[in-house]
């Protein structure tokens, strides 16, 4: 809903709810991979420990690359 101004009356907007959604979601992977190299440390497959390790680096990059981005929503509006 907008206001005569065109202004959201809802407390954040579809994209920042969007945006905190998906960084939400990368933080819990970050989590996830932190326990599948533990598992793949157990069982000295060190294959997989890097493959895992990959995997948490890239989620880690995507949600630093989410919240520059949800930043610049909060700030302007928009990208």
């Amino acid at each position: 809903m907008t206001t005569g101004n065109g202004q959201s009356q809802q407390p954040i907007s579809n994209l920042e709810y969007d945006f905190i959604t998906v960084l939400h979601n990368k933080a819990e992977a970050v989590q996830a991979y932190e326990r599948y190299i533990q598992d793949a440390q157990e069982v000295n497959s060190q294959p997989c420990v890097e493959l895992f390790q990959k995997l948490r680096q890239s989620e880690i990059e995507q949600a630093q690359e989410l919240r520059h981005h949800l930043q610049q929503v909060m700030q302007h509006g928009r990208m």
